[in-house]
């Protein structure tokens, strides 16, 4: 996994002074180009907050977030393979031991029938290398994952 193209576009941010920092939504901006390849970020924003998507390797990217206060929440996600799956039973093992050992401070998940890596943050005290860093994550996880679990556990 590797962080650099995103930590290359945040050190312009990072060395602002505290006086101009800059927002979240500014920050995943900046992350999302660094990450998306050939133009496929997309964006919706709404009263309910803002939602993006982009290609990153060979997996579809979602960040969410709900607002720009200190409650609001960071959420991205990954899609990585869909249910049900021959085997499902080692899947789930092997999920649970990634889990354990190797996701950092994202996680696999199920979100409707879909397997995911997803991670969330509260805003509060967030930094902008907090922020490049679990979309890196997730990101990476994802992309580094996905085609090994759809080889090892084809759709039932």
């Amino acid at each position: 996994m590797t962080t650099a193209p995103a930590a290359e576009s945040l050190s312009a941010l990072q060395d602002s002074s505290e006086e101009d920092m800059t927002s979240p939504l500014d920050v995943i901006e900046t992350v999302i180009s660094s990450l998306e390849q050939e133009g496929t970020a997309m964006v919706n924003h709404s009263e309910d907050g803002h939602l993006w998507k982009f290609k990153y390797g060979s997996v579809d990217v979602y960040v969410q977030l709900s607002g720009e206060t200190d409650d609001d929440t960071l959420t991205v996600w990954s899609p990585v393979h869909q249910l049900p799956v021959q085997n499902e039973a080692a899947m789930m093992r092997k999920l649970l031991e990634m889990n354990c050992g190797s996701t950092f401070e994202a996680c696999f998940g199920l979100l409707d029938d879909s397997v995911v890596v997803f991670s969330a943050r509260t805003l509060m005290d967030i930094n902008p290398s907090e922020i490049s860093r679990l979309m890196t994550i997730v990101a990476s996880i994802a992309d580094d994952n996905d085609e090994e679990l759809l080889k090892n556990y084809p759709a039932a």
